[in-house]
C-alpha cells in the first residue's frame, strides 16, 4: 500500500527502507539510498514545532519527526517552539496533502 492510499485513509505513515532502514522522505516505494523496497511504518509519532505562523486567526506550524520528516500543519492553539505534538487529522483535499497537530 502506498503513502498517499495511507493517507487518503486518514493515516500518517512513515516510509522506511526494508533493506538499510533510512527513513524514506519525500515518500517513495523504492529506497533512494539503496534501492530497496520500502514499507510503511504506522504509529502515533510525535513531532516537534520548529516553527510556525499566523494567517488570520489560523495558526500553522512546521512539524519536525525522527529527525528528518518536515511537514506543515494547522494546530488549533498558539503554537509554542519545541512542544511536542501529534497529528490529529491528516489526508488529501483536492490533489494537496493536509495535516492537524494537536
Amino acid at each position: 500500500m502506498s503513502f498517499e492510499s495511507k493517507l487518503t485513509e486518514g493515516k500518517f505513515c512513515i516510509p522506511e527502507c526494508v533493506g538499510c532502514k533510512k527513513i524514506v522522505w519525500p515518500p517513495s516505494e523504492i529506497c533512494s539510498h539503496c534501492f530497496e523496497s520500502v514499507h510503511l511504518r504506522e504509529g502515533n509519532f510525535e513531532g516537534k514545532i520548529i516553527e510556525f505562523s499566523r494567517q488570520n486567526d489560523q495558526f500553522f506550524c512546521m512539524v519536525e519527526f525522527e529527525n528528518m520528516i518536515k511537514i506543515i500543519a494547522k494546530i488549533s492553539k498558539a503554537p509554542e517552539i519545541g512542544k511536542n505534538v501529534k497529528i490529529s487529522k491528516c489526508g488529501i483535499n483536492d490533489g494537496n496533502y493536509f495535516f492537524q497537530v494537536i
